[in-house]
């Protein structure tokens, strides 16, 4: 079974728009730069021709999971979705049961996630373990590093 990859228009647009860029600007570069040092001779020692093929490897790997992504994209309109539990595209306030403190999370797909200001990927485990709560609902979520505990405090829906 394929895994579906959520995501706003705008999500799949900018990864769109990277693999455009990978593709038709970077990678072209990397092979003139590849075509430049095989050119100078001998290719055991040359350390220029060496890294652009490295680089040129990097680039591939990039292009590929981005080229999987958009495969798998699902494109989802938040304003679609029920109001009164997490979903899609809410921001959803929490109090973190252990130390006392909230914190604000909002639920994105791929290409939309910033998780230096709270934009968390729809299929993290700490996403996936706040889906279906309401307000007041209180979760445990196995995370990684451990088990978070939340209070649900508030939903936000942008318009």
């Amino acid at each position: 079974m394929i895994e579906r990859n959520p995501m706003t228009r705008g999500g799949y647009d900018k990864l769109k728009a990277e693999l455009n860029d990978l593709e038709n600007e970077q990678m072209p570069a990397i092979e003139k730069r590849i075509a430049t040092a095989r050119a100078e001779g001998d290719l055991s020692e040359n350390a220029e021709y060496h890294g652009a093929r490295e680089s040129q490897g990097l680039l591939q790997a990039k292009i590929n999971m981005l080229k999987d992504k958009l495969s798998r994209a699902e494109i989802i309109d938040p304003k679609t979705l029920p109001k009164d539990q997490v979903v899609f595209g809410v921001t959803v306030k929490v109090k973190d049961l252990d130390f006392g403190d909230t914190e604000e999370f909002t639920l994105v797909g791929s290409g939309d996630e910033d998780y230096d200001v709270g934009k968390i990927l729809i299929n993290s485990p700490l996403a996936m373990g706040l889906l279906g709560k309401k307000v007041g609902d209180k979760v445990d979520i196995e995370v990684p590093a451990g088990t978070n505990r939340f209070e649900i405090l508030e939903l936000r829906f942008e318009e």
